[in-house]
Protein backbone atom coordinates (compact mmCIF):
# COMPACT_ATOMS: atom_id res chain seq x y z
CA UNK A 1 0.00 0.00 0.00
CA UNK A 2 1.10 3.53 -0.65
CA UNK A 3 0.63 5.66 2.47
CA UNK A 4 -0.53 9.12 1.41
CA UNK A 5 0.31 10.96 4.62
CA UNK A 6 -1.77 13.96 5.58
CA UNK A 7 -0.73 17.57 5.79
CA UNK A 8 -1.95 21.14 5.32
CA UNK A 9 -3.25 22.23 1.97
CA UNK A 10 -0.77 24.39 0.04
CA UNK A 11 -1.70 28.04 -0.18
CA UNK A 12 -3.76 29.25 -3.15
CA UNK A 13 -0.92 31.48 -4.32
CA UNK A 14 1.52 28.58 -4.23
CA UNK A 15 -0.92 26.28 -6.05
CA UNK A 16 -1.18 28.75 -8.92
CA UNK A 17 2.55 28.32 -9.57
CA UNK A 18 2.12 24.62 -10.26
CA UNK A 19 1.38 23.34 -13.75
CA UNK A 20 -1.87 21.52 -14.45
CA UNK A 21 0.00 18.19 -14.69
CA UNK A 22 2.06 18.73 -11.54
CA UNK A 23 -0.85 19.80 -9.30
CA UNK A 24 -2.76 16.49 -9.22
CA UNK A 25 0.35 14.46 -8.46
CA UNK A 26 1.43 16.87 -5.72
CA UNK A 27 -2.07 16.84 -4.27
CA UNK A 28 -2.22 13.06 -4.23
CA UNK A 29 1.19 12.71 -2.63
CA UNK A 30 0.19 15.18 0.10
CA UNK A 31 -2.88 13.08 0.83
CA UNK A 32 -5.55 15.31 -0.74
CA UNK A 33 -7.70 15.15 -3.84
CA UNK A 34 -7.71 18.84 -4.80
CA UNK A 35 -9.86 19.68 -7.82
CA UNK A 36 -10.30 23.36 -8.51
CA UNK A 37 -12.37 24.63 -5.57
CA UNK A 38 -13.39 21.19 -4.29
CA UNK A 39 -11.58 19.34 -1.46
CA UNK A 40 -12.77 15.90 -0.43
CA UNK A 41 -13.01 15.69 3.33
CA UNK A 42 -10.84 12.56 3.74
CA UNK A 43 -7.35 14.02 4.18
CA UNK A 44 -5.48 10.81 4.98
CA UNK A 45 -6.48 8.19 2.39
CA UNK A 46 -4.48 4.98 2.01
CA UNK A 47 -4.34 4.29 -1.70
CA UNK A 48 -2.68 1.42 -3.54
CA UNK A 49 -1.24 1.91 -7.01
CA UNK A 50 -3.21 -1.13 -8.16
CA UNK A 51 -6.46 0.61 -7.12
CA UNK A 52 -5.63 3.49 -9.46
CA UNK A 53 -4.70 1.11 -12.27
CA UNK A 54 -7.88 -0.96 -11.84
CA UNK A 55 -10.00 2.20 -11.85
CA UNK A 56 -8.42 3.68 -14.98
CA UNK A 57 -8.67 0.39 -16.88
CA UNK A 58 -12.29 -0.11 -15.87
CA UNK A 59 -13.11 3.39 -17.11
CA UNK A 60 -11.37 2.70 -20.43
CA UNK A 61 -13.33 -0.53 -21.08
CA UNK A 62 -16.61 0.45 -19.42
CA UNK A 63 -16.73 -2.89 -17.64
CA UNK A 64 -15.26 -4.49 -14.54
CA UNK A 65 -15.27 -7.86 -16.29
CA UNK A 66 -13.29 -6.67 -19.33
CA UNK A 67 -10.85 -4.73 -17.15
CA UNK A 68 -10.24 -7.81 -15.00
CA UNK A 69 -9.55 -9.90 -18.13
CA UNK A 70 -7.10 -7.32 -19.48
CA UNK A 71 -5.26 -7.06 -16.15
CA UNK A 72 -5.40 -10.83 -15.55
CA UNK A 73 -7.05 -10.54 -12.12
CA UNK A 74 -10.30 -11.85 -10.70
CA UNK A 75 -13.29 -9.61 -11.28
CA UNK A 76 -14.13 -9.77 -7.58
CA UNK A 77 -10.62 -8.55 -6.69
CA UNK A 78 -10.87 -5.62 -9.10
CA UNK A 79 -14.38 -4.67 -8.02
CA UNK A 80 -13.48 -4.86 -4.32
CA UNK A 81 -10.37 -2.68 -4.83
CA UNK A 82 -12.40 -0.01 -6.63
CA UNK A 83 -15.04 -0.01 -3.89
CA UNK A 84 -12.27 0.42 -1.32
CA UNK A 85 -10.92 3.40 -3.30
CA UNK A 86 -14.43 4.87 -3.35
CA UNK A 87 -14.62 4.41 0.41
CA UNK A 88 -11.22 6.02 1.00
CA UNK A 89 -12.10 9.05 -1.15
CA UNK A 90 -15.77 9.23 -0.14
CA UNK A 91 -16.62 9.46 -3.83
CA UNK A 92 -18.80 7.14 -5.91
CA UNK A 93 -16.43 6.89 -8.85
CA UNK A 94 -18.69 4.79 -11.11
CA UNK A 95 -22.40 4.66 -11.75
CA UNK A 96 -23.31 1.00 -12.00
CA UNK A 97 -26.13 -0.47 -14.12
CA UNK A 98 -26.99 -3.64 -15.99
CA UNK A 99 -25.49 -2.11 -19.14
CA UNK A 100 -22.13 -1.59 -17.43
CA UNK A 101 -20.38 1.23 -15.64
CA UNK A 102 -19.95 4.92 -16.38
CA UNK A 103 -17.84 7.43 -14.44
CA UNK A 104 -19.72 9.84 -12.24
CA UNK A 105 -19.00 13.57 -12.50
CA UNK A 106 -16.74 13.50 -9.43
CA UNK A 107 -15.38 10.08 -10.47
CA UNK A 108 -14.22 11.46 -13.82
CA UNK A 109 -11.99 13.93 -12.00
CA UNK A 110 -10.48 11.17 -9.86
CA UNK A 111 -9.90 9.04 -12.96
CA UNK A 112 -8.04 11.91 -14.66
CA UNK A 113 -5.88 12.39 -11.57
CA UNK A 114 -5.18 8.65 -11.41
CA UNK A 115 -4.10 8.66 -15.07
CA UNK A 116 -1.59 11.43 -14.36
CA UNK A 117 -0.21 9.59 -11.33
CA UNK A 118 0.13 6.30 -13.24
CA UNK A 119 1.82 8.00 -16.19
CA UNK A 120 4.40 9.57 -13.93
CA UNK A 121 4.94 6.32 -12.01
CA UNK A 122 5.42 4.44 -15.29
CA UNK A 123 7.81 7.12 -16.54
CA UNK A 124 9.81 6.85 -13.31
CA UNK A 125 10.01 3.07 -13.75
CA UNK A 126 11.18 3.40 -17.36
CA UNK A 127 13.83 5.93 -16.36
CA UNK A 128 15.09 3.68 -13.57
CA UNK A 129 15.26 0.69 -15.92
CA UNK A 130 17.19 2.66 -18.52
CA UNK A 131 19.72 3.70 -15.88
CA UNK A 132 20.09 0.09 -14.73
CA UNK A 133 20.64 -1.13 -18.28
CA UNK A 134 23.16 1.62 -19.01
CA UNK A 135 25.10 0.66 -15.88
CA UNK A 136 25.16 -2.86 -17.24
CA UNK A 137 27.77 -2.04 -19.85
CA UNK A 138 31.12 -3.66 -20.52
CA UNK A 139 33.76 -2.20 -22.83
CA UNK A 140 36.23 -4.83 -24.08
CA UNK A 141 39.37 -3.81 -25.94
CA UNK A 142 41.18 -6.40 -28.02
CA UNK A 143 43.75 -6.91 -30.76
CA UNK A 144 42.61 -10.26 -32.07
CA UNK A 145 39.99 -11.50 -34.48
CA UNK A 146 36.38 -12.23 -33.56
CA UNK A 147 35.73 -14.37 -36.62
CA UNK A 148 36.61 -17.53 -34.66
CA UNK A 149 38.45 -18.66 -31.57
CA UNK A 150 38.28 -18.31 -27.81
CA UNK A 151 37.40 -14.62 -27.49
CA UNK A 152 34.40 -15.06 -29.76
CA UNK A 153 33.29 -18.09 -27.72
CA UNK A 154 33.74 -16.23 -24.42
CA UNK A 155 31.72 -13.23 -25.64
CA UNK A 156 28.90 -15.46 -26.89
CA UNK A 157 28.74 -17.26 -23.53
CA UNK A 158 28.82 -13.97 -21.63
CA UNK A 159 26.00 -12.65 -23.79
CA UNK A 160 23.95 -15.77 -23.08
CA UNK A 161 24.47 -15.51 -19.32
CA UNK A 162 24.00 -11.73 -19.10
CA UNK A 163 21.69 -10.67 -21.95
CA UNK A 164 20.91 -7.25 -20.41
CA UNK A 165 24.54 -6.16 -20.26
CA UNK A 166 25.52 -4.11 -23.29
CA UNK A 167 28.87 -5.11 -24.78
CA UNK A 168 31.00 -2.43 -26.40
CA UNK A 169 34.12 -3.46 -28.30
CA UNK A 170 37.27 -1.52 -29.05
CA UNK A 171 39.87 -2.77 -31.52
CA UNK A 172 43.15 -0.84 -31.34
CA UNK A 173 46.92 -1.42 -31.33
CA UNK A 174 48.19 -2.60 -27.96
CA UNK A 175 49.71 0.75 -26.95
CA UNK A 176 46.42 2.54 -27.54
CA UNK A 177 44.51 -0.17 -25.69
CA UNK A 178 46.79 0.40 -22.71
CA UNK A 179 45.89 4.09 -22.79
CA UNK A 180 42.18 3.25 -23.01
CA UNK A 181 42.46 1.00 -19.96
CA UNK A 182 44.41 3.59 -18.00
CA UNK A 183 41.93 6.41 -18.62
CA UNK A 184 38.88 4.20 -18.04
CA UNK A 185 37.62 4.16 -21.63
CA UNK A 186 37.89 0.37 -21.63
CA UNK A 187 37.05 -1.97 -18.75
CA UNK A 188 39.20 -4.92 -19.83
CA UNK A 189 41.78 -5.66 -22.51
CA UNK A 190 42.30 -9.02 -24.21
CA UNK A 191 45.77 -9.05 -25.71
CA UNK A 192 48.87 -11.07 -26.37
CA UNK A 193 52.05 -10.40 -24.41
CA UNK A 194 51.85 -7.60 -21.87
CA UNK A 195 50.52 -4.06 -21.83
CA UNK A 196 53.26 -1.43 -21.98
CA UNK A 197 53.79 1.37 -19.48
CA UNK A 198 50.93 0.65 -17.06
CA UNK A 199 50.39 -1.42 -13.94
CA UNK A 200 47.20 -3.45 -13.81
CA UNK A 201 45.79 -6.81 -12.85
CA UNK A 202 46.00 -9.67 -15.32
CA UNK A 203 44.71 -13.18 -15.95
CA UNK A 204 46.35 -15.67 -18.30
CA UNK A 205 43.87 -17.12 -20.77
CA UNK A 206 44.23 -19.25 -23.89
CA UNK A 207 46.94 -19.68 -26.48
CA UNK A 208 46.64 -19.99 -30.25
CA UNK A 209 48.76 -21.69 -32.88
CA UNK A 210 50.73 -19.57 -35.31
CA UNK A 211 49.82 -20.33 -38.93
CA UNK A 212 51.30 -19.33 -42.24
CA UNK A 213 48.91 -17.93 -44.88
CA UNK A 214 49.82 -18.60 -48.50
CA UNK A 215 48.33 -17.87 -51.91
CA UNK A 216 46.47 -21.01 -52.97
CA UNK A 217 48.87 -21.61 -55.89
CA UNK A 218 52.03 -21.08 -53.80
CA UNK A 219 54.64 -23.79 -54.28
CA UNK A 220 54.29 -24.82 -50.58
CA UNK A 221 50.46 -24.78 -50.56
CA UNK A 222 50.22 -28.55 -51.04
CA UNK A 223 52.14 -29.29 -47.84
CA UNK A 224 50.38 -30.03 -44.55
CA UNK A 225 53.23 -28.65 -42.44
CA UNK A 226 55.68 -25.87 -43.21
CA UNK A 227 58.86 -25.33 -41.23
CA UNK A 228 60.29 -21.98 -40.23
CA UNK A 229 63.41 -22.63 -42.27
CA UNK A 230 61.22 -22.97 -45.37
CA UNK A 231 60.57 -19.23 -45.22
CA UNK A 232 64.14 -18.33 -46.17
CA UNK A 233 63.43 -16.90 -49.62
CA UNK A 234 59.94 -15.65 -48.95
CA UNK A 235 58.55 -12.14 -48.54
CA UNK A 236 56.83 -12.09 -45.17
CA UNK A 237 54.06 -9.49 -44.92
CA UNK A 238 53.77 -8.18 -41.36
CA UNK A 239 50.91 -6.05 -40.00
CA UNK A 240 51.75 -3.19 -37.68
CA UNK A 241 48.76 -4.29 -35.66
CA UNK A 242 49.32 -6.72 -32.80
CA UNK A 243 50.63 -9.30 -32.28
CA UNK A 244 53.46 -8.24 -34.60
CA UNK A 245 55.85 -7.95 -31.64
CA UNK A 246 55.41 -11.64 -30.90
CA UNK A 247 55.62 -12.54 -34.59
CA UNK A 248 58.91 -10.70 -35.05
CA UNK A 249 60.30 -12.30 -31.90
CA UNK A 250 59.33 -15.72 -33.26
CA UNK A 251 61.07 -15.09 -36.58
CA UNK A 252 64.32 -14.10 -34.87
CA UNK A 253 64.15 -16.93 -32.31
CA UNK A 254 63.19 -19.68 -34.77
CA UNK A 255 65.58 -18.61 -37.55
CA UNK A 256 68.84 -17.71 -35.84
CA UNK A 257 70.95 -16.75 -38.86
CA UNK A 258 69.89 -13.35 -40.30
CA UNK A 259 70.70 -14.50 -43.83
CA UNK A 260 68.22 -17.38 -43.48
CA UNK A 261 65.32 -15.15 -42.46
CA UNK A 262 62.59 -14.07 -44.87
CA UNK A 263 62.37 -10.52 -46.16
CA UNK A 264 59.92 -8.70 -43.88
CA UNK A 265 57.62 -5.99 -45.24
CA UNK A 266 55.63 -3.99 -42.69
CA UNK A 267 52.15 -2.71 -43.58
CA UNK A 268 50.09 -0.37 -41.42
CA UNK A 269 46.91 -2.36 -41.94
CA UNK A 270 44.84 -4.85 -39.97
CA UNK A 271 45.37 -8.56 -40.36
CA UNK A 272 42.15 -8.85 -42.37
CA UNK A 273 43.61 -6.46 -44.97
CA UNK A 274 46.87 -8.34 -44.77
CA UNK A 275 45.06 -11.46 -45.93
CA UNK A 276 43.84 -9.57 -48.98
CA UNK A 277 47.42 -8.61 -49.79
CA UNK A 278 48.43 -12.26 -49.50
CA UNK A 279 45.62 -13.26 -51.88
CA UNK A 280 47.09 -10.73 -54.33
CA UNK A 281 50.34 -12.74 -54.19
CA UNK A 282 52.38 -9.94 -52.63
CA UNK A 283 53.85 -12.36 -50.11
CA UNK A 284 53.02 -14.76 -47.27
CA UNK A 285 51.94 -13.87 -43.74
CA UNK A 286 51.80 -15.05 -40.14
CA UNK A 287 48.33 -15.33 -38.61
CA UNK A 288 46.65 -16.88 -35.57
CA UNK A 289 44.00 -19.56 -35.42
CA UNK A 290 41.29 -17.00 -34.65
CA UNK A 291 42.07 -15.21 -37.93
CA UNK A 292 40.89 -18.03 -40.16
CA UNK A 293 37.18 -17.77 -39.33
CA UNK A 294 36.61 -15.08 -41.98
CA UNK A 295 37.37 -16.77 -45.28
CA UNK A 296 39.34 -14.96 -47.95
CA UNK A 297 39.32 -16.54 -51.42
CA UNK A 298 42.60 -17.78 -52.89
CA UNK A 299 44.32 -18.27 -49.50
CA UNK A 300 45.31 -21.47 -47.69
CA UNK A 301 46.53 -21.86 -44.12
CA UNK A 302 49.21 -24.27 -42.96
CA UNK A 303 50.69 -25.04 -39.57
CA UNK A 304 54.15 -23.60 -38.99
CA UNK A 305 56.52 -25.79 -36.98
CA UNK A 306 60.08 -26.38 -35.91
CA UNK A 307 61.63 -29.41 -34.20
CA UNK A 308 59.60 -28.84 -31.02
CA UNK A 309 56.22 -28.58 -32.75
CA UNK A 310 53.84 -25.74 -33.45
CA UNK A 311 54.55 -22.26 -32.16
CA UNK A 312 51.87 -20.70 -29.96
CA UNK A 313 51.06 -17.19 -28.77
CA UNK A 314 49.38 -16.67 -25.40
CA UNK A 315 46.56 -14.26 -24.56
CA UNK A 316 45.78 -12.55 -21.25
CA UNK A 317 43.09 -10.31 -19.79
CA UNK A 318 44.15 -6.97 -18.28
CA UNK A 319 42.04 -4.70 -16.08
CA UNK A 320 42.40 -2.06 -13.39
CA UNK A 321 41.88 -3.24 -9.82
CA UNK A 322 39.83 -0.19 -8.69
CA UNK A 323 37.24 -0.71 -11.46
CA UNK A 324 33.89 -1.19 -9.67
CA UNK A 325 31.83 -2.08 -12.75
CA UNK A 326 29.78 -5.20 -11.80
CA UNK A 327 29.73 -6.29 -15.46
CA UNK A 328 33.53 -6.50 -15.39
CA UNK A 329 33.40 -8.78 -12.34
CA UNK A 330 30.97 -11.08 -14.15
CA UNK A 331 33.23 -11.22 -17.21
CA UNK A 332 36.40 -11.95 -15.23
CA UNK A 333 34.52 -14.65 -13.33
CA UNK A 334 33.47 -16.24 -16.62
CA UNK A 335 37.05 -16.18 -17.94
CA UNK A 336 38.31 -17.86 -14.76
CA UNK A 337 35.65 -20.54 -15.10
CA UNK A 338 36.63 -21.22 -18.71
CA UNK A 339 40.38 -21.29 -18.01
CA UNK A 340 40.76 -22.55 -14.42
CA UNK A 341 44.09 -24.28 -15.02
CA UNK A 342 45.68 -20.95 -15.94
CA UNK A 343 44.28 -18.94 -13.01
Amino acid sequence: MVDMSGGHLPSKAHNQKLSDSALPLRALIMGHFVMRNETFHRTNPRIAINQLRYTVTAAEYGSFRKAAEILNVKQSTLSRSIRLLEHETSVMIFNRSRKGITPSAAGSKIIRLAQVVLEQIDALGSHSNSIAVERGKLCIGFCTSLSAGSLRAALLEFRRKHPLIRIKTLERPRSRLATALENGTSDVIISTGHLPFIKCRSQKLWSERVLIALPEDHHMADRDIIYWTDLRNETLLMSRYDPYWEFEDLVTSKILAPEDRPKIEHHDVSRSILKSLISMKLGVGLLLESDIGAKIPAIVYRELQDGSGAARVGFSAFWNGPNENPALSYFIELLRERYPSLS
